[in-house]
């Protein structure tokens, strides 16, 4: 059974030029890429349908401008969209009244962008408490919470510091902690890892699975990078001038890309950082097997143990056995040859 929907995107439009709401009105809310450039209109988000699921990480990709921030940005109602419906929780945020959008945000959201903005004149332990301290929260329960948040993304003996005083990656998990302190069920990241070098950027990523595996909150995570995306996302949308093109599994992305731009954007990710073992398994006869291992585990991360053994291993899914996957399958998928 599937998660409940959290976060619901029903026909959004972002449009920039004059009277877009006119215009999309006189084109039947459905303007085409033509009508748009002959009236002078960006589409900034295109008819977008988005269903987010309670506990997923929803990540959204496509290159620069592709309007992947301004979604976001109209997800969590920072903009106006110029049409649509976006429900959070069955409820239509674009009807919501102002003092109760701020009030949801400030209780129930929490988000985090690539530039951490750290109020500098603050401490560590200062900036965590912040959202805490705007909702009026008694001081010694707020810096309690904050303590929490900032030993959860390891930090703990920095909470006297300043900003100034810390790593490029260090203040990233600050902004973390401080997003997370108000408790939020719904977390929004916009490239938080991107201004990072490559190094600290794999840490944070590491970070990032450490925290949700733990916290399972609901995401919606923006990145123009597919190997981010492929390591963090239980789905991912990708977007291209606005719109939409395919929202599937990473391995459904890379195995049946909807369009030529799918294919192309997913062209050079190995197929074992993506194909999970239940995807090239065999059925399991009772034989002689090495060890069992769970079959949503990719073959990258299982290849070295499984290319080791002599016997095939059997694969777990819900407590019971599936398959097997054996080594001959395992090099197959490594070195390109057969499909899946």
């Amino acid at each position: 059974m599937d998660d409940p929907v959290m976060l619901d995107c029903r026909g959004v439009w972002k449009l920039y030029g004059p009277a877009p709401a006119q215009f999309l009105k006189a084109h039947g809310g459905a303007p085409d890429a033509g009508a748009l450039a002959r009236a002078g209109m960006i589409g900034a988000v295109r008819d977008v349908n988005a269903r987010i699921r309670a506990g997923e990480c929803f990540v959204i990709m496509g290159l620069s401008g592709s309007g992947k921030s301004t979604l976001l940005r109209c997800m969590a109602r920072l903009i106006e969209p110029t049409a649509g419906e976006i429900l959070f929780e069955g409820r239509d945020l674009l009807a919501m009244p102002e003092r109760e959008l701020i009030a949801l945000r400030r209780r129930k959201m929490g988000m985090v962008f690539q530039h951490f903005a750290l109020l500098p004149h603050l401490t560590v332990l200062q900036n965590v408490a912040f959202p805490l301290d705007v909702q009026g929260i008694e001081r010694s329960k707020r810096e309690a919470r904050a303590r929490e948040m900032i030993a959860l993304v390891g930090l703990e003996g920095r909470e006297d510091c300043f900003p100034r005083e810390l790593s490029g990656g260090q203040q990233q998990r600050v902004g973390i902690a401080r997003s997370l302190a108000v408790e939020p069920e719904l977390w929004f990241l916009d490239e938080p890892f991107s201004a990072l070098d490559p190094l600290i950027r794999r840490e944070m990523q590491d970070e990032f699975l450490r925290l949700q595996s733990m916290l399972k909150k609901t995401i919606v995570f923006i990145t123009h990078d597919f190997d981010e995306a492929i390591r963090l996302a239980d789905r991912i949308a990708v977007m291209k001038d606005g719109a939409i093109v395919q929202t599937a599994t990473p391995e459904e992305l890379v195995l049946n890309p909807a369009t030529d731009y799918v294919a192309e954007f997913t062209r050079h990710i190995p197929r074992a950082k993506v194909l999970r073992l239940r995807t090239i398994m065999e059925p399991d006869t009772g034989g002689a097997v090495a060890g069992e291992l769970p079959a949503d585990l990719t073959v990258a991360e299982a290849a070295a143990r499984i290319e080791a053994a002599a016997l095939p291993f059997r694969l777990i899914e819900a407590g019971r056995p599936v398959g097997i996957v054996g080594r001959q399958a395992v090099i197959d998928v490594l070195v390109g040859r057969g499909k899946p």
